[in-house]
C-alpha cells in the first residue's frame, strides 16, 4: 500500500554519483552522530561536579531523563517533518536545536536551568540519528550502505569508550561546563559540510501534519518514560501515580492506532507494519536497545563496584570490546556491498551477543581478565553485526518516501527498549544489594550477585533477538535496485 499523499520530490535533473559527495555525506552524518553520543557519555562522567558547583542532587536523575524523553517524543516528528518537507534541512534544523540547548545548558546557573536545557537538546538530538540514517538512505545507493555504515559504527565504538575518558579530562582540566561547550565546533562543523557539500531533491507536500497523531504519541511516550523512570523509585510500583501513567499510556496508545488508521498522512505509517521484515526488524530494535543500555550501564558497575577498579581503568579494559566492534564494522559493511547478503550477518550477531552477555552474567569478583575480555569481544563482535545489519534491513523494508519515518521508528524502538530496559534490571539489581550500601560486608560480592542476575536476564533478550532474526526474508540488495526504491545520488553544492 502507498501513501496516499505521497511526497512528490520536484524534478531535478539527474547528476554523476561521486565519491567525494559521499565522503561529504558521511562526514556530515559521523559527526551529527558523535555529537549525541559523546555528549551523554561526557556527561556522565561530569555530574557528581555540575551537583557540586550548582546543587539539584535531588534532581539529579532529570539531567538524563529529560533528555531522554525530549529525544523519544521528537523523534517519530522528525522523521516525518523530513519526509514530508526535505531531509537536508530537517537535519540541519535538528543540529542548530541541539547546539542552542547545548549553549545554553553550558551558561546553566541552577539545576532547573540545566534540566530545562537538556530538554531543549533532547529535541534537537531526536533528529540527529533520524538525520544522518535517513540522508545516509537518501544519498547513498542502498547496495553501498554497508561500506560507509560499517565506518560509521567504527567511530561510534570509539566514541563509545572514549567518551567517559574525554569527560574526565575536559572536567578536570576545563570545567564541566565545556562538556556542552565541546558540542558547538563539532556541530557547526557538521552544518557546513551539509550545507555546502550536500545536495538532495527538494521535497514539498501538501499534506497536513497529523497533528492529532503527534499529541497522542507524545502523551503514549511521555507516559511510558515516566513509569519506566519512576517506577521503584521516586514511587512504588503499585502507587496511584505509576498505575495512572500506566493507564494513560495504554489509552493514548489505543487512541493513537486508531488516529494513524485514519489520516492521510500519519506520523508513523500503519502499512509500513504491514511488512514482515520491517516489524520483526522493530522488534528486534526494541530488545537491541534493552540489551545494549543494559551492558553499558552495568558492565562498568559491576567493574567498579564488583572488582574495585577505577572509572579510568574499567574504560581502558573496555578497549578489547572497541577493538572487536571496529574490526567487525570495518569488515562486515564491504562484505555485505559485495555480496548483498546480510542475514547470516544478524543471526550470526545475535547468537554471539547471547552468548556474550551469557558469559557476563557469569563474572564474579575472582573473575580474570582474560575471561572478563573474553566476553566483552565475544559481545563486541555480537552487537556491531547486529546494529550495523539491523539498519541496512529497516533501509531495505520502507520505500524511499519513507526513509525518513522508518529511520526515526528504527531509532525510537532502540530508545524505548533502552529505557524500559535499564529501569527493569535496575529494580533487579537494587533487590540483590544490601541494606548498608558500599559500606557493608559482601558487597562485592553483592553486586556480582545483581550484575550476573541482570546480565542472565538479558541473555535472555538477546536470544529473542536470534529467534526474530531467523525469521527475517533475506531480500538480496542487489534485488532491490528499482527506480521508486533506490535512493537518490548524492551531489555536490548547495541543495
Amino acid at each position: 500500500m502507498t501513501d496516499p499523499a505521497a511526497v512528490a520530490p520536484e524534478a531535478t535533473p539527474p547528476e554523476e554519483h561521486t565519491s567525494r559527495s559521499v565522503y561529504v555525506v558521511v562526514l556530515a552524518v559521523v559527526l551529527a552522530m558523535v555529537l549525541g553520543t559523546l555528549d551523554t557519555l561526557v556527561l556522565g562522567t561530569a555530574m557528581p561536579t555540575i551537583v557540586a558547583d550548582i546543587g539539584g542532587a535531588d534532581h539529579l536523575s532529570w539531567v538524563i531523563t529529560a533528555y531522554a524523553l525530549a529525544t523519544a517524543v521528537s523523534t517519530p516528528v522528525w522523521g516525518k517533518i523530513g519526509d514530508m518537507y526535505g531531509r537536508k534541512g530537517t537535519f540541519m534544523t535538528a543540529i542548530v536545536i541541539f547546539l542552542a540547548g547545548s549553549m545554553f545548558a553550558g551558561m546553566a546557573q541552577s539545576m532547573d536551568q540545566l534540566i530545562a536545557f537538556r530538554a531543549l537538546q533532547g529535541l534537537g538530538g531526536g533528529g540527529l540519528m533520524v538525520g544522518a540514517l535517513s540522508v545516509i538512505g537518501t544519498a547513498v545507493p542502498l547496495r553501498e550502505q554497508g561500506r560507509y555504515q560499517g565506518f560509521i559504527a567504527a567511530v561510534m565504538g570509539v566514541t563509545m569508550v572514549a567518551g567517559p575518558l574525554v569527560g574526565g579530562f575536559i572536567t578536570d582540566n576545563l570545567g564541566w561546563r565545556w562538556c556542552f561547550y565541546v558540542n558547538m565546533p563539532l556541530g557547526l562543523l557538521a552544518l557546513v559540510a551539509i550545507a555546502h557539500g550536500l545536495k538532495l531533491p527538494r521535497q514539498r507536500s501538501e499534506a497536513r501534519i497529523d497533528y492529532a497523531g503527534v499529541a497522542l504519541l507524545t502523551l503514549a511516550i511521555t507516559s511510558v518514560v515516566l513509569v519506566t523512570a519512576w517506577g521503584g523509585t521516586e514511587y512504588d510500583w503499585t502507587s496511584g501515580t505509576i498505575l495512572g501513567l500506566g493507564a494513560l499510556g495504554v489509552a493514548a496508545g489505543v487512541g493513537f492506532y486508531f488516529v494513524e488508521h485514519r489520516v492521510a498522512a500519519p506520523v508513523l505509517p500503519p502499512w509500513l507494519f504491514r511488512n514482515p521484515n520491517f516489524s520483526l526488524i522493530t522488534g528486534i530494535g526494541v530488545v537491541l536497545g534493552a540489551v545494549l543500555f543494559t551492558v553499558m550501564t552495568f558492565l562498568p558497575i559491576f567493574m567498579q563496584d564488583g572488582q574495585g577498579f577505577s572509572a579510568s581503568r574499567a574504560s581502558v579494559l573496555l578497549l578489547p570490546n572497541s577493538a572487536a566492534s571496529l574490526l567487525t564494522n570495518m569488515t562486515v559493511g564491504r562484505i555485505i556491498t559485495k555480496t548483498g547478503r546480510y542475514k547470516i550477518f544478524i543471526t550470526g550477531g545475535a547468537a554471539l551477543c547471547t552468548v556474550g552477555v551469557a558469559m557476563l552474567s557469569q563474572l564474579t569478583p575472582g573473575s580474570s581478565l582474560a575471561y572478563l575480555w573474553s566476553a566483552t569481544v565475544i559481545l563486541g563482535f555480537g552487537t556491531s553485526c547486529l546494529m550495523q545489519t539491523a539498519i541496512l534491513v529497516t533501509m531495505q523494508s520502507v520505500e524511499k518516501k519513507d526513509l525518513g519515518v522508518g529511520s526515526a521508528t528504527s531509532t525510537l524502538a532502540r530508545t524505548i527498549g533502552g529505557s524500559v530496559g535499564i529501569s527493569v534490571m535496575g529494580v533487579l539489581y537494587a533487590s540483590r544489594l544490601p541494606a548498608g550500601g558500599k559500606g557493608s560486608q559482601g558487597y562485592q560480592d553483592a553486586v556480582a550477585e545483581g550484575t550476573g542476575l541482570v546480565f542472565l536476564v538479558t541473555a535472555g533478550l538477546a536470544l529473542l533477538t536470534f529467534l526474530a532474526a531467523c525469521l527475517l526474508k533475506e531480500i538480496p540488495l542487489s534485488a532491490g535496485s528499482d527506480e521508486e526504491r533506490e535512493p537518490a545520488p548524492a551531489t555536490v553544492g548547495p541543495a
